[in-house]
This record gives structure tokens, sequence and C-alpha cells, in this order.
């Protein structure tokens, strides 16, 4: 699929809005063995190998590539998104086949062919105390990659699209269900998500405020292997399409 918007250059650490308020995250050229900054690694527990990324060209996609085997960590990045301007995350994914003993209900199974991690910081006026004790808890466990709240977008392998569940492990941290099965596996599918309908829906906070995204391939619990890709994140207003044709 040609775009017809001409990508801006890569932002460092902010994102820079284009004309139209689209804002393009990444524009990646060339094949290489490391995803440039600022993604970096977020491996949240040491014991567990982690997930391998690259650039690669994938059916014509320059794209992240991810590919996990008994394995998990994040690929993250920071972003700073005004999303009462452009509240509409898109982007392109695909894997090769769903997981098959996954299920986000469990802890056993708390484990995705792909997902897309935003995270937020929370208006401490929105944080009760014992919200807070919690995330001092885990953050003594995981380190400051904890956020105050997270949605997941996830390619699940047997709950319907739509499907919203909090994660297995914590409540601040919630599953959408955006693409499931193997019915689109092994080709390019277009994502698209109201970010900040999701985070009220979810979390009940109209101020909360996006300062990461993140990918990742996750089978640490399962112990199965997959690969996926990830390309063209951008944000939009919501009268806007994900991409032109």
């Amino acid at each position: 699929m040609l775009r017809s918007i001409v990508l801006g250059s890569m932002c460092a650490v902010s994102c820079c809005a284009q004309a139209g308020e689209i804002v393009w995250l990444d524009h990646f050229t060339g094949e290489s063995v490391e995803v440039p900054a600022p993604w970096h690694i977020v491996q949240l527990d040491k014991k567990v190998l982690p997930t391998r990324y690259r650039i690669v060209r994938w059916d014509d996609v320059s794209a992240i590539e991810a590919t996990a085997e008994r394995s998990m960590a994040l690929l993250a990045r920071p972003v700073e998104i005004d999303l009462n301007r452009t509240p509409v995350l898109c982007w392109r994914w695909r894997v090769d086949a769903p997981l098959v003993k996954a299920d986000m209900a469990t802890k056993a199974g708390d484990d995705y062919a792909a997902r897309v991690y935003v995270s937020f910081v929370m208006p401490a006026s929105e944080l009760d105390f014992l919200t807070r004790a919690k995330l001092k808890l885990a953050r003594s466990i995981y380190g400051d990659a904890m956020p105050d709240a997270a949605i997941n977008y996830v390619w699940d392998n047997r709950y319907l699209i739509g499907t919203r569940k909090p994660n297995a492990y914590t409540g601040r941290t919630r599953m959408i269900v955006s693409e499931s099965g193997a019915a689109n596996a092994g080709k390019w599918v277009v994502a698209r998500h109201d970010v900040q309908q999701d985070v009220v829906a979810e979390f009940g906070s109209g101020q909360a405020r996006l300062i990461q995204l993140s990918v990742a391939a996750d089978t640490d619990n399962t112990v199965e292997y997959a690969r996926a890709g990830f390309a063209d994140f951008h944000f939009v207003e919501r009268n806007t399409a994900c991409f032109a044709n």
C-alpha cells in the first residue's frame, strides 16, 4: 500500500506534527540489526530471555521485526502527543501466526504474537493511596518502566476483536483485542484505535498523558515461537483516515 503523504524526518525524542494534524513517529530506511534511537529495549524481567528486534524490509514495508522464542522484552520509545488534537493511533502490523496456548485471562497464558503498548502518566489526584502503594511496590520489582497506567492492543489467539480485559498481573494495564486468530496472518493489517477514548473508558481519566509507545512479541509464559512486524506508527484526528488510498 503506497502512502500519499510524504513522511517528515524522524523525530528524536518528541514527535513533530505535520500539516493536517498527522503525527508520524518514525520513517525507517534500509535494514539494520539494531532499531535506531530513540527506540530502546525494556526488559522487565532480567531472568527471561529478551525478544529480538531489528529493522527489515518485509513485503516492501520497512518495519520493526520482533522475534520471540520463549522470550519477552518491550521495544519502547518516548512519545509526546496532544491527544486532544490527534487522539487516534494508526499503524500496520503482521504476524506469521497467532499463538496456540495463550490465554490473556491467566498469568500462565499472558503471551501475544504481537502487541502495541501505550503508557501513561496520570494526574496525582486520580491515584488513590492504595494505587500509589501498589505502583511503588511494582516499581521496586520492575523498576521505573512500570507506568501509572497502560493499554495493550494485542493480536490474540482466542478472544474476539474488541474484547477488553484487565491484565492478568495488574489492573493498571488493560488489554484490548485489536486482531485475533489466523485469518489475517501472513499479511500486513491496518490498525486504528482512539487512544484518548480508550484511556477514558478503561481508567476514567481525561487528563492522562501519553508518554511511551512500545511493541512486543511475547512468548515467555507459553514457551512458544512468534514473529511479528510493526510499521508506520502515527497519530491522526478522529476524522482523518489512517492511510490515504
